[in-house]
């Protein structure tokens, strides 16, 4: 029986060609849009999880402001009043589940090479041995070429990879002479590509000669801890909270300072993201919508048209429930064959926005296109069509065989 609807929507469909291409151009249209939004967004939320990842899970960062850096600037910048210093950090590595504390000096100055200036941020880093694996671990703090600062270096330097390309017109490498503030550095290493273009544009020298040079001798731009093995992340990240409310001797709620761990940022990050990605999708969903109405005026135009096929069909013995689902078939096709279209016009709309994404953003990144996406936007799709065109299949089964016969 079902052979017979579609091959009667098929019959009816290749009658009118050109009405039903433009019928299905809304449904692909639509389609096409909704499965670029989200296979070219999961991509980018499977990229933030990488980058996190990366970085690590027993990860907590403590920052000055309340806020972080949306209460009062970015860290280090002079539009932060509220400081870190020695005490702090000391709180922090004394905190039950806190395997170790490092606290980073942050300015951003002035640095030549190549007979160019530029401002880029640099940080000083602690040079102690018992920190030296803590540095390995951090994926934007790690070396690929030459040595990391040790204990005794003062005017020695890593720098990022893009650095010298970016901003001097030359590559730097280990060996070569920069100036940071109008002091001589010798670079002794090259970090790690990162994947985050800011990350790569940082430049690493001993913490006592940053806070010498930026005259910082308390002040910490950030703090970094890392959370013992057994311990969560945001328990321990409490008790540090409410110690150094207590050494800081400020009330809840009152905090100069923020703790977070990376689990928060990726959330409150997510969260965000799933609002705007909704939006998009349903700005996207508007198409969706005008192709079902487009639909709707095919199959009322259909009816007409067939009106006396229709009395034919009922004299002979067709059903009610035979001409809706006549009818019913052909709007569902006409859904189907849109969908298709729009899945493969959207999936190749997502390889063009990963390729560009990769070449001129995120090398990193790739899209992500599930087996439930695809099944999804194509089910849709469908009930799109059926949806659409169930009114008018009714009309036409409720048509009286005299009165279809007659018409002209």
């Amino acid at each position: 029986m079902w052979q017979d609807y579609l091959r009667f929507a098929v019959n009816g469909m290749a009658h009118r060609r050109l009405r039903s291409w433009l019928t299905m151009m809304g449904v692909f249209i639509g389609i096409m849009a909704v499965v670029t939004l989200i296979s070219l967004g999961q991509g980018l939320q499977q990229y933030i999880d990488y980058q996190f990842s990366k970085v690590g899970g027993d990860r907590i960062a403590i920052m000055p402001g309340g806020g972080g850096i949306t209460s009062g600037g970015a860290p280090g910048s002079s539009l932060t009043t509220a400081k870190l210093g020695q005490a702090d950090l000391d709180v922090a590595e004394r905190t039950r589940g806190v395997e170790i504390a490092v606290g980073f000096v942050l300015q951003t100055t002035a640095v030549e090479y190549n007979k160019k200036t530029k401002f880029l941020p640099v940080y000083g880093i602690p040079t102690d041995p018992k920190y030296l694996q803590f540095l390995k671990d951090s994926e934007f703090q790690s070396v690929q070429k030459g040595t990391y600062l040790k204990k005794g270096d003062k005017y020695k330097a890593i720098v990022g990879p893009t650095i010298g390309k970016d901003n001097f017109d030359r590559d730097i490498g280990v060996g070569s002479k920069i100036l940071i503030n109008g002091v001589e550095f010798t670079v002794v290493g090259i970090a790690e590509d990162s994947g985050n273009p800011i990350q790569n544009m940082r430049i690493n020298i001993p913490e006592d000669t940053a806070k010498q040079l930026f005259d910082k001798p308390d002040d910490y731009a950030q703090i970094a801890v890392k959370v013992q093995k057994g311990s969560t992340p945001s328990d321990v990240a409490e008790k540090i909270t409410e110690r150094l409310r207590h050494e800081r001797n400020v009330k809840k709620n009152e905090e100069d300072f923020s703790v977070t761990t990376a689990e928060s940022i990726v959330a409150a990050f997510k969260t965000v993201f799933n609002i705007v990605t909704l939006v998009l999708s349903g700005i996207a969903a508007i198409s969706l919508f005008v192709g079902g109405v487009g639909i709707m005026t095919t199959m009322y135009t259909s009816v007409i048209e067939r009106t006396r096929q229709i009395g034919v069909m009922k004299s002979i013995g067709a059903r009610n429930s035979d001409i809706l689902m006549i009818f019913i078939a052909e709007s569902g096709l006409l859904g189907i064959i849109g969908g298709i279209i729009g899945i493969i016009l959207g999936l190749m709309a997502s390889f063009v926005g990963e390729y560009v994404v990769r070449n001129y953003g995120i090398p990193e990144y790739s899209l992500y296109a599930g087996p439930e996406l695809i099944l999804g936007a194509l089910v849709f799709s469908i009930l799109v069509g059926c949806a659409s065109g169930y009114f008018p299949a009714m009309r036409a089964a409720k048509m009286k065989p005299v009165d279809a016969l007659r018409y002209r």
